[in-house]
């Protein structure tokens, strides 16, 4: 590619205790100021994430809307950008400092790669680390039920702090619906590996922060934040659906892509007390053979025996009892030492993953 222009696109909302943190690791990047522009939407602040970003308004174009959510926040500052190659950055994560630099050589050396996406550590709320190692570098592509697959099993290495694209890419792509308030990147990632090839790099290079606002992990049971997830991935698998049957992509292809987000739906309404036993059981089943493809046929049988109690509680109990043991220490330890947890064929982990 030669010498390239970059634009890093930073999403805010209400990140007034980490916005600083994100553009300063940006700032900081072994990659020529000269060659990159950092471009942060502000999609609404209430809080004091504004006045931290005029800080840095001599190094920034920084872009301040109506809350609109992710969709929309995208589509504002993707049509502003002026670089060959576009960086996501959620505003309450950071980056590694070769971040930039890893991905445009990769970029350089792939010509046929249209989006570039990694591995990542997870930064809990204590300050803990854990990594998720995707175990080769593959290049895959949705052309076919297995790429289908490989995407599927690969996309969480593909999240807004990780995902790089092509500009023209992004183009072909075109705007997000926005009614995706979250999960705008699952959009733009799952097309951009549709109409290109995806790289995916081991080294972790980005610093993904749990805490109590990500507006994606809704782990209190709130049953507002639990509707709003729903009826956004709802509106996702109508939205890839619609696209995928207007680029005539054939109907098994679409089926892998759409039946797992579709299966992250039933999840969810299952959490809101939606359906019967008999659906629960059913949901569960269909998500864990989603997920656990390659797993033995032991394997599937334990699982299918743990779901039996699904089958004799309301949904929401049961979902309810399921993270109940899912966060008593207890139990986990237990389970470590008789059933040990099987992580993915494709994922290297390090850190503490209470597994």
């Amino acid at each position: 590619m030669g010498r390239v222009f970059v634009s890093v696109l930073i999403d805010t909302y209400n990140h007034e205790r980490f916005i600083e943190e994100a553009i300063s690791s940006v700032l900081a990047q072994d990659f020529p100021a000269a060659d990159r522009e950092i471009l942060v939407v502000d999609d609404g602040s209430t809080d004091r994430t504004p006045e931290t970003l005029s800080k840095f308004a001599s190094q920034t174009r920084i872009f301040r809307k109506p809350n609109g959510g992710q969709g929309s926040a995208f589509n504002h500052g993707i049509q502003k950008c002026r670089g060959e190659i576009v960086v996501f950055l959620d505003g309450d994560d950071w980056w590694a400092p070769n971040k930039l630099s890893a991905v445009i050589s990769a970029f350089s050396s792939q010509p046929a790669v249209g989006l570039v996406g990694h591995s990542i550590t997870e930064v809990l709320a204590d300050g803990a680390r854990r990594s998720e190692l995707v175990r080769d570098s593959p290049q895959f592509r949705i052309d076919s039920v297995a790429g289908a697959r490989i995407f599927r099993l690969r996309k969480s290495f593909l999240g807004t702090s990780r995902m790089a694209f092509r500009a023209d890419l992004l183009r072909r792509i075109g705007p997000v619906p926005e009614a995706l308030v979250i999960e705008a990147d699952e959009f733009l990632f799952t097309l951009g590996a549709l109409f290109s090839d995806v790289l995916l790099l081991r080294e972790p290079l980005t610093f993904y922060r749990l805490h109590g606002q990500n507006l994606y992990q809704v782990n209190d049971g709130n049953l507002s934040s639990l509707r709003r997830k729903h009826a956004v991935i709802l509106a996702l698998a109508g939205a890839l659906r619609r696209r995928f049957a207007e680029e005539h992509i054939p109907a098994d292809i679409c089926d892998v892509i759409v039946d797992a987000v579709q299966s992250e739906a039933d999840v969810l309404r299952l959490s809101l007390g939606d359906g019967s036993p008999l659906d629960a059981f059913r949901t569960e089943i269909r998500s864990y053979d989603l997920s656990h493809e390659h797993a033995s046929l032991l394997r599937r049988l334990l699982k299918y025996v743990s779901i039996l109690p699904s089958l004799f509680l309301s949904p929401r109990r049961y979902i309810a009892l399921k993270q109940k043991l899912a966060s008593n220490s207890l139990y986990s330890k237990i389970r470590r030492k008789v059933l040990p947890y099987r992580g993915p064929d494709h994922v290297d982990r390090t850190g503490s993953w209470g597994l």
